[in-house]
């Protein structure tokens, strides 16, 4: 009960401290704030605790376990034992005790062109569409945002930080400072599908209904994004309207898993290279650190930012003797990306964090709230509308704020329920 309480208590501090560092706190639509709040924890559970949306999310679940599945038939065939299921009993070799047969680049990195190419297929046949353009419609009349920002928020559940708003792209230039600060906190607030099936895999063996719990906060980030945006970059005038456009951008079945196929292909390698660079940035970074200490006692940045990021996880209800381990999570993923941060969680021993508290964190680490997404953000956006270039880099940093309150929040918010 204590720890739920200090769930709560997070929850409201940090949408008090949205509120407080505010450009107009006398012009917030406390309609968009407090309806967006409402549906965020309605959704949470609807998600989290009534029996028919639960067996909808496990229905989820086993599809998305499926999927994976299918995919390591297929790396199987072309990896041989190096793309199976990382099952020491698997490998044509005996495995020492505690050794180690999963590979990242064939065993769970392949899912995202998997994925990629069935995302293409669904907006071939005109599912994805439909979802978002209903999600739109419930964001439109539930909390008052205009069609368009609706359309990119919806979109951002399945899609990253700049796809998700290539789907409005005619109403960019449109959109006012606040509308254009939701689309972007959107994005840091989300993750693309094309991850979400990966991340799920990654956590199944140490965090039970993983991939459940990732669907959840994907949804669930969507209006928790919506609420900090319009507290921090409060809307002014009249909204922008819109919807997703429903033509087939592919001339075929075939033509659609073909361009999600080499979609995908770069996603993979990219996210591949990134992984590379990024985890041998931090081994440089820590030797750095180390120089002037004993090799023994030398701290490295996972503990600095385990210490800076401590008072932070405590607020959503990580007990004080987790938080320096929750912290570092925290910011790992600030700095670097959620990416890593999972392949973190997923290596702890089990004594490291509670099962509360490593759910509690797949919330708080779910979304592409990072530095390197600020970079993304800008160059992709500036590009696609670059009339609103200025605005788009003055908003960057704080829609990095306002994308990891969401993911916060959705973490304090689990916490409470939990």
């Amino acid at each position: 009960m204590a720890l739920a309480l200090q769930s709560l208590m997070g929850f409201f501090i940090l949408y008090a401290f949205a509120w407080a560092i505010s450009e107009k706190r006398k012009v917030i639509n406390w309609r968009t704030v407090i309806g967006a709040i409402i549906l965020q924890v309605v959704m949470l559970l609807l998600l989290f605790k009534f029996p028919w949306f639960k067996e909808a999310s496990s229905a989820l679940n086993d599809a998305l376990n499926g999927v994976a599945a299918a995919t390591r038939v297929g790396t199987n065939f072309v990896f041989g034992y190096l793309g199976a299921s990382g099952n020491p009993a698997d490998a044509p070799f005996a495995v020492k005790d505690g050794g180690n047969t999963f590979i990242l680049m064939t065993m769970a990195l392949p899912l995202i062109i998997v994925v990629s190419a069935l995302s293409s297929l669904l907006f071939y046949w005109r599912i994805l569409p439909v979802i978002v353009n209903v999600f739109s419609w419930v964001l439109k009349k539930s909390i008052g945002i205009g069609g368009a920002v609706g359309v990119s928020t919806a979109a951002n559940i399945f899609l990253g930080t700049v796809e998700a708003p290539m789907f409005i792209k005619p109403y960019l230039s449109k959109l006012s400072r606040g509308e254009l600060f939701i689309t972007m906190a959107g994005g840091m607030a989300g993750i693309a599908g094309t991850v979400m099936v990966v991340y799920g895999f990654i956590l199944g063996p140490v965090v039970p209904d993983a991939i459940g719990h990732v669907l959840i906060v994907s949804f669930i980030s969507a209006p928790a994004a919506v609420a900090f945006s319009a507290l921090m970059i409060p809307h002014e005038g009249p909204v922008t309207d819109g919807a997703i456009a429903t033509e087939r951008p592919s001339s075929s079945v075939m033509d659609a898993v073909t361009q999600g196929t080499v979609d995908g292909v770069a996603s993979f390698i990219n996210v591949a290279a990134m992984l590379i660079v990024l985890t041998a940035l931090i081994a440089l970074t820590n030797m750095i650190i180390a120089i002037p200490f004993d090799k023994d006692s030398a701290p490295t940045l996972q503990g600095i930012l385990g210490w800076i990021m401590r008072p932070v996880v405590w607020l959503i209800g990580i007990p004080w003797s987790e938080a320096q381990t929750a912290g570092s999570l925290m910011g790992t993923k600030t700095v670097l990306n959620e990416f890593i941060a999972f392949l973190d969680l997923a290596k702890l021993s089990p004594d490291a964090l509670s099962v509360r508290s490593r759910v509690i964190m797949i919330y708080a680490l779910c979304g592409f709230a990072n530095f390197a997404s600020i970079g993304i953000m800008i160059g992709g956006l500036g590009t696609i509308c670059p009339e609103r270039r200025d605005d788009i880099i003055d908003l960057g940093y704080k829609s990095l704020i306002a994308g990891t309150l969401a993911t916060l929040s959705c973490g304090a918010l689990v916490g409470i329920i939990y």
